[in-house]
């Protein structure tokens, strides 16, 4: 399974950015998707999910720190993953990496697979 994230870049304090995600590969059911920040010096946090299981109903869950500004989508295409960046700040600069939590057949269990990373920079 790969993860291709596009999107990143430089945009101004209080600006706004789109990044996307698509997983290709043997995907027999993708459970979840989302997106990770890793700011300079830091590890690696989670920014937003968004989650199927084994259903059809999406569910999102958010970070504190990005809750009211950043939105998660699920493409129409299941496999792709959306995150839409409003209001942004200085502290949301770094590299963002997508992951996408897959089971590879029916009878498979779910692993956890990471796109290489989009860097994004917010002057101020």
């Amino acid at each position: 399974v790969q993860l291709q994230a596009s999107g990143g870049g430089l945009v101004q304090a209080g600006g706004s950015l789109n990044l996307s995600c698509t997983a290709s590969g043997s995907i027999f059911k993708n459970v979840a998707m989302g997106w990770y920040h890793e700011a300079p010096g830091d590890q690696r946090r989670e920014v937003a999910q968004i989650t199927s299981g084994e259903s059809t109903n999406y569910e999102e869950s958010y970070s504190s720190s990005v809750k009211g500004r950043f939105t998660i989508s699920r493409g129409n295409a299941e496999n792709t993953v959306f995150l839409q960046m409003s209001g942004l700040k200085s502290e949301d600069t770094g590299i963002y990496y997508c992951n996408a939590d897959v089971r590879m057949t029916s009878q498979s269990a779910v692993y956890r697979y990471w796109g290489r990373g989009t860097q994004v920079t917010v002057s101020s």
